[in-house]
C-alpha cells in the first residue's frame, strides 16, 4: 500500500473513530443506558466502526462478494453516523448558546441529574431519528434516476461547424462493493439516450480489481457516440490497480488519453481534446502523474482545447496552458451534507457546476455513482450534457 493511501486510510479511521466516540458518548454514556444494553450498544458501535475498513480489506483481499455484503451494512451506517453527529453538534451548539444567555442574565439554577439524562435522551433520540430519515432519503436519491444536466459553454475560437457539439460526461461511477451490473446497465442506456457526439469518462470508474469487476463493468462496452468514448484516470483507478484497468478500458472500447491529445473534427471545424492523469497519480511511480506540457505538445495553437482532468483543482494548470474548457468530477457534488464544505476546502471552492476562472471554463459533474455509503443528500447523481457553442465574433 502506498504511503499516501495508507495515510489517507489512517486519517479516515481516526475521523470515523472520533465520530463514533461522539455518538457513543451522547447516545450511550450521557443517556445512562442500563446494562446489558450499554455493553451491547458499545460493542455494536465499535464493530460497525471497524466494518468499513473490513469491507475495503475484504475487497482488496479478493473476497469481493463478502466485502459487498458487509458494505451494505457498513456504508449506510457510516452515513448515519456522520449525519447524526452533525445534528448532535448543531443541537449542542444551540444548547451552548442558550447556556450563555442564561449566564448573562444571572446565576443559573443547578440542573439535577435526572433532568440532564432526560434531556440527553430526548436530544439524542431526535438527532438519531432525523439522521435515519436523512439516510433513507439519501439512499433513494443515490439509487434513483440520473439527472441529465445540460450546460452550454461558449468557447472562443470554436468553428461554427462545431456549434452545438455535444459531450456526455460520465464520472465517478465507482463500480464495485455496492454498485453492480444492473446499475451500470441502466446508466449506459441513459447515456446513449443523450445521443452525444462524444462521451468523456473522467475517472473513478471502479473500486476493485479487473477480475472481480469484469462482469459488472461489461455493459460499458455498449456506450456509443459518433466521435468515440474517451477516458482519463481518477485516483481510484490507482487504488484498484491502474495498469490492468488501463488495459481493460481499451477492451471496452475507450480511448485513454494518457497525458496526450487528439483532434476532434466535424465538417470544416476542429478542437483539441486533451487528457491528463489524476492529480495524485505521481505518488504511484514515475510513469504516472499529470504532464500538461506533454498533453499539449504539438497541438494546433489555433484550436480551442477541451481538457479531461479528474480533479477540479487541476484547473490551475489548465489556465496556464490556455485551456478553454476543463471537464472534471471527483467531488460527487459533496455527496452527503455537510461534507461538501470539506470538499470545497480541498478543491478551492469548486464542488459542482460551471465555473469561469481567468479565461478557462470548468465544469464539475456531480458523478453517476457514489463512494462508500449508497447515499446522496442534496447532490443527486448526474450525467453531464455539455453543449459547445461558438462565441460570436
Amino acid at each position: 500500500m502506498r504511503v499516501g493511501l495508507l495515510l489517507a486510510v489512517l486519517v479516515g479511521l481516526l475521523v470515523q473513530g472520533s465520530f463514533h466516540y461522539l455518538l457513543w458518548r451522547r447516545l450511550v454514556r450521557d443517556t445512562a443506558l442500563r446494562r446489558p444494553w450499554r455493553e451491547v450498544a458499545t460493542i455494536a458501535i465499535v464493530g460497525l466502526w471497524l466494518a468499513v475498513p473490513a469491507t475495503m480489506w475484504l475487497t482488496r483481499a479478493g473476497l469481493a462478494w463478502m466485502g459487498s455484503t458487509v458494505g451494505w451494512v457498513a456504508f449506510p451506517w457510516m452515513a448515519l453516523v456522520g449525519i447524526t453527529v452533525g445534528f448532535l453538534v448543531a443541537i449542542d451548539f444551540g444548547r451552548f448558546l442558550g447556556w450563555i444567555v442564561v449566564k448573562l442574565r444571572g446565576p443559573a439554577q443547578p440542573v439535577d441529574a435526572g433532568r440532564r439524562v432526560a434531556l440527553a435522551r430526548i436530544t439524542g433520540g431526535v438527532a438519531l431519528a432525523a439522521g435515519g430519515l436523512a439516510v433513507a432519503a439519501g439512499v433513494r436519491e443515490a439509487l434513483g434516476d440520473h439527472e441529465i444536466r445540460t450546460v452550454e459553454v461558449e468557447l472562443a475560437g470554436l468553428h461554427p461547424a462545431l456549434d452545438g457539439f455535444t459531450i456526455a460526461q460520465v464520472t465517478d461511477l465507482h463500480v464495485g462493493m455496492t454498485i453492480g451490473r444492473g446499475f451500470v446497465d441502466d446508466l449506459v442506456a441513459r447515456v446513449n439516450a443523450v445521443e452525444a457526439d462524444l462521451i468523456a469518462v473522467t475517472g473513478d470508474l471502479v473500486d476493485g480489481s479487473v477480475p472481480d469487476l469484469r462482469d459488472k463493468v461489461a455493459p460499458l462496452a455498449g456506450l456509443r457516440a459518433r466521435h468515440g468514448v474517451y477516458f482519463v484516470t481518477g485516483n481510484h483507478e490507482y487504488y484498484s490497480g491502474v495498469e490492468p484497468w488501463i488495459a481493460h478500458v481499451a477492451e471496452l472500447g475507450f480511448l485513454h488519453l494518457r497525458n496526450q491529445h487528439v483532434e476532434i473534427r466535424r465538417g470544416a471545424g476542429a478542437f483539441t481534446l486533451a487528457g491528463v492523469d489524476d492529480h495524485s497519480a505521481a505518488q504511484f511511480g514515475p510513469a504516472h502523474g499529470p504532464r500538461y506540457d506533454a498533453a499539449m505538445e504539438g497541438r494546433d495553437p489555433s484550436l480551442p482545447v477541451v481538457l479531461l482532468a479528474h480533479q477540479p483543482r487541476q484547473v490551475v494548470h489548465a489556465i496556464r496552458h490556455g485551456v478553454a474548457l476543463q471537464l472534471s468530477g471527483h467531488t460527487h457534488g459533496g455527496q452527503v451534507w455537510p461534507w461538501h464544505y470539506v470538499i470545497a476546502l480541498q478543491q478551492g471552492g469548486r464542488v459542482a457546476g460551471l465555473y469561469h476562472e481567468r479565461g478557462t471554463a470548468l465544469y464539475v459533474c456531480r458523478g453517476a455513482g457514489y463512494w462508500g455509503p449508497p447515499v446522496r443528500l442534496g447532490a443527486p447523481p448526474e450525467i453531464g450534457r455539455i453543449v459547445l457553442r461558438a462565441r460570436p465574433a
